[in-house]
């Protein structure tokens, strides 16, 4: 055999040799982003306005029963969207988890959610407490309703938010601040129902019968109840149940208004899917399991709030303070009607 024919045959082998060498690192190579991929996907990055102690627990069970990892950020929602807004594509970002429907709203009118697609949620959350064009879910319900001395208002006495404008309690009311969010979405609700004119009638009907300045969050109106600087007041039902569970015998009960026009004005704690979510499928798993049986029964007992899904029943505590008849006009109203409401209160002299 010819040199030249050997020194062909040796190229020949040395090229085949660095072909196959190229095509099992492009294998590899291809196997290795498939397994960075998959472990992507087993991490979901979550926003939340919600305190730390109270996601943690939902987020450490879900990770022991499916493995997917859960990293999260806590801030205010309003920073929260803005955040979301900015980073654009580049969010990090799959799930977008809040209190209070109005914030909900507003995350949907930034731009940075998406719709999803989810029989699990249709059958676990009731209409009125999801997006209409689902991009939203309500996760836990809580009422803002009433509290009132037990020593000087009988139960009889109170109806409703609109019977809080009567003259017969000048003097005798307390409120929270209009500055928050949950007053802001009651009020968008009465104006839902009743019109911008009798609602602003409701409204200055409050403010000339309180007894004092508006405070600045639910349990000083209820120790302000208990002190005896007013006797009825408006407060989400776990800021009372807070204070029940630490004092049995405390001098302020909870009202569920039974007869009111519209029923007890409900709100939720929810969550939703991010525009921009690089792991949609396990965020949707995620929220799916947050509107469980399972799930629902930790959130019943953590917080004292009434679970979303109306197959799973309240805490024994809760359960105690009657029967809950919540209006079921769609929260998204809440919302939508929220800037309204701030001028109206800002209109009577609500601070």
């Amino acid at each position: 055999m010819s040199k030249t024919i050997v020194l062909i045959s040796l190229l020949m082998l040395t090229a085949c040799s660095e072909n196959t060498g190229q095509e099992k690192k492009q294998a590899k190579d291809s196997k290795s982003t498939q397994a960075v991929t998959e472990e992507k996907a087993q991490k979901i990055v979550v926003y939340s306005s919600r305190k730390e102690h109270l996601i943690k627990p939902f987020f450490e069970e879900f990770t022991a029963n499916t493995g997917i990892d859960i990293d999260y950020i806590t801030d205010k929602a309003g920073p929260l969207v803005t955040r979301l807004k900015a980073e654009g594509a580049r969010t990090p970002a799959d799930i977008f988890m809040t209190v209070d429907a109005g914030n909900l709203w507003l995350a949907k009118r930034e731009g940075v959610l998406q719709s999803v697609t989810s029989a699990t949620l249709e059958n676990n959350v009731a209409q009125n407490l999801q997006d209409p064009d689902n991009q939203w879910f309500g996760l836990t319900v809580r009422a803002r309703t009433m509290v009132y001395d037990k020593n000087k208002v009988k139960p009889e006495e109170l109806s409703s938010y609109e019977d809080l404008a009567d003259p017969k309690w000048q003097g005798r009311l307390c409120l929270r601040t209009s500055k928050k969010v949950y007053n802001q979405s009651l009020v968008a609700m009465l104006i839902a129902r009743h019109g911008e004119v009798k609602a602003e009638s409701i409204i200055k009907g409050w403010v000339d019968n309180l007894a004092t300045a508006p405070f600045s969050n639910d349990t000083k109106v209820v120790k302000a109840i208990e002190a005896g600087q007013c006797e009825v007041g408006i407060v989400n039902s776990y800021y009372f149940g807070r204070l029940e569970k630490e004092n049995p015998d405390i001098s302020v009960a909870l009202y569920l208004p039974e007869n009111s026009e519209q029923g007890v004005h409900v709100n939720i704690s929810g969550a939703g899917i991010t525009k921009h979510a690089k792991n949609p499928k396990a965020a949707l798993q995620l929220i799916e399991w947050l509107s469980s049986k399972s799930a629902q029964q930790m959130y019943a007992g953590l917080n004292l709030e009434y679970p979303a899904n109306t197959a799973v029943k309240s805490i024994e505590q809760v359960q105690a303070w009657g029967e809950l008849n919540a209006d079921t006009m769609n929260l998204s109203k809440a919302g939508e009607l929220q800037p309204a409401a701030v001028q109206l209160m800002d209109r009577v002299g609500y601070k």
